[in-house]
């Protein structure tokens, strides 16, 4: 593994590089990589921002409005603010066919994860189950990990769900929302485990303690709008760290379309387009290695057999985590003071047991501090003059619990490739198809949650309650599963795909199975596992 080309520059592409790095390797990363901007005001807090920017709702809700969430059924209660645009910004061109699932995608330097909201999880070995690993492969890469990155925990009753079994920074100071339910849940605690709610602290890769350059959290309260310090890992933190290695450099502004091959059919390099309408280029290596998303892998892996074989192939498996938002109010906050002083994202996780323990439901609590109201507001069945007095008193008191459930390979899901006029001469179609007696399964989980939280003495408003289309969740994997088949289109435990020598997939491509836990701890430990088994 002497010279190394890695595609995409978010979570997986970071932590393999630096492995790869730290093991002599040479390593060239290929980007596209939309840069973030500037942070605006970077010392000042939440409600400094509203007082000292001169156009504080361009800011917050952008300069035409694109910040606002709209009413709807499917609409999230939660929108990415135009400080994120950057996230999924896609070149001229771009424009995937979509049946079933409407995913989205980035081309940004650090991808996905500079919108996600940090939630860091340990898969246990019923999550692995149908992986050709156990957790103990794994374990050594969380520490890795969350050593460069930083991740708060505490010994809870969701240990047994979610290990500690790494290096880990206390967790956050709880929100005074946040604090009532958890003391509510351990006076009720017999009975809702005895039902199957589990409820503890979020695992966040949010400092509480200085970690090498970046400060602990400052409690701005401007988590959503993009952390000005860096206490809430970027990727950008460990692509600098890349920077600092003298075998290694990126290249920005390069769309990747396909591997090259030699006449035997080993890779040799990749093929890119310099953006925007540049020319083609291409950059050898003696390895490479695809992370730019599972989406975006699987659109290179099939436009490279295409250029090789002639043929277009379908990619079965893809697989995405289904979401749903269930608001909720606490009597006993209403009238109290709003603090936006305090990580802004989930402080509680909670899970929901099941008979099959690989389906265990995981869910995240978010009371509603600094976050955006409109979209609650707009909802509500009063004028907008009444609905925002109603919620300026009821703010405090406000949360959201997000439910999010597993999802299996189906060859139903699939994608491929169709002909078109765009710069790599193809476009992608991705198609999802939900199994069946999933509506049942999310019902009955929505149900228990619903219940717990009134046992927690919430109140869970009828008809509020939001099913988010599959592809909101941004947990895209299972194209190019790792197994000991020695099937086409799959990986090796390696991570290497069957078929050539030196081509390696470590983003969610390579993953058979996804638990309902959020997925990006996961994906950097699995890099760096197969950057250590190189």
């Amino acid at each position: 593994m002497s010279r190394v080309v890695v595609v995409g520059s978010g979570p997986s592409a970071v932590h393999f590089a630096l492995t790869a790095l730290e093991r002599g390797a040479t390593v060239a990363m290929i980007d596209v990589g939309y840069p973030a901007p500037d942070p605006a005001l970077p010392d000042v807090d939440f409600n400094g921002l509203k007082e000292r920017l001169d156009d504080p709702a361009a800011y917050f809700l952008g300069e035409r409005g694109e910040g606002v969430v709209y009413p709807g059924d499917a609409a999230s209660y939660y929108g990415h603010p135009p400080t994120k645009d950057y996230v999924f910004r896609t070149p001229t061109g771009f424009s995937p066919e979509l049946s079933g699932m409407q995913p989205v995608f980035s081309f940004a330097r650090g991808g996905l994860a500079g919108a996600w909201t940090a939630g860091s999880y340990v898969w246990t070995d019923d999550d692995l189950e149908r992986f050709p690993f156990d957790h103990t492969a794994l374990q050594p890469h969380y520490d890795t990990v969350a050593r460069r990155i930083g991740v708060t925990g505490a010994p809870d009753d969701l240990e047994p769900f979610l290990p500690l079994d790494y290096s880990s920074q206390p967790p956050a100071a709880l929100d005074e929302h946040s604090s009532l339910l958890m003391d509510r849940y351990a006076t009720r605690r017999a009975g809702l485990t005895g039902s199957g709610f589990f409820l503890g602290r979020s695992r966040v890769a949010t400092l509480t303690q200085p970690l090498g350059t970046r400060p602990a959290c400052s409690n701005l309260g401007r988590c959503l709008w993009g952390c000005p310090t860096r206490s809430l890992y970027h990727p950008a933190v460990t692509l600098a760290q890349c920077l600092e290695h003298d075998g290694f450099s990126y290249h920005p502004g390069r769309y990747v379309t396909h591997v090259e091959l030699d006449e035997r059919g080993r890779v040799t390099g990749v093929g890119a387009n310099e953006v925007p309408g540049g020319g083609a280029t291409r950059f050898e290596g003696d390895t490479v290695v695809l992370a730019a998303g599972a989406l975006n892998s699987s659109k290179i892996y099939l436009e490279s057999l295409f250029r090789q074989r002639g043929e277009r192939v379908t990619l079965g498996g893809l697989m995405d985590n289904r979401q749903v938002h269930v608001p909720f109010l606490t009597p006993a906050m209403i009238g109290q003071d709003v603090s936006p002083a305090s990580y802004q994202f989930h402080h509680l996780a909670f899970g929901l047991v099941r008979p099959e323990a690989r389906e265990y439901v995981h869910g995240q609590i978010t009371t509603l501090k600094a976050a955006s109201i409109h979209p609650i507001l707009l909802g509500l069945p009063v004028g907008y003059r009444m609905a925002l007095a109603v919620l300026q008193t009821l703010r405090a008191g406000l949360g959201v619990a997000n439910v999010n459930f597993h999802d299996e390979r189906r060859e139903e899901s699939h994608v491929t490739l169709v002909p078109d006029d765009g710069p790599t001469g193809h476009r992608l179609v991705i198609n999802y198809v939900e199994a069946p007696g999933s509506a049942r399964r999310q019902d009955a989980a929505v149900t228990e949650v619903k219940r717990a939280l009134r046992a927690l003495g919430s109140v869970v408003p009828p008809g509020m309650s939001r099913i988010l289309p599959m592809g909101t969740s941004a947990h895209y994997a299972g194209t190019l599963p790792m197994t000991h088949r020695e099937d086409e289109h799959t990986c090796t435990p390696e991570g290497r795909v069957r078929g050539f020598d030196n081509l390696y997939v470590v983003d969610g491509a390579g993953f058979p199975f996804l638990p309902a836990k959020n997925l990006t701890l996961s994906l950097m430990a699995n890099a760096t596992r197969i950057a250590d088994t190189l």
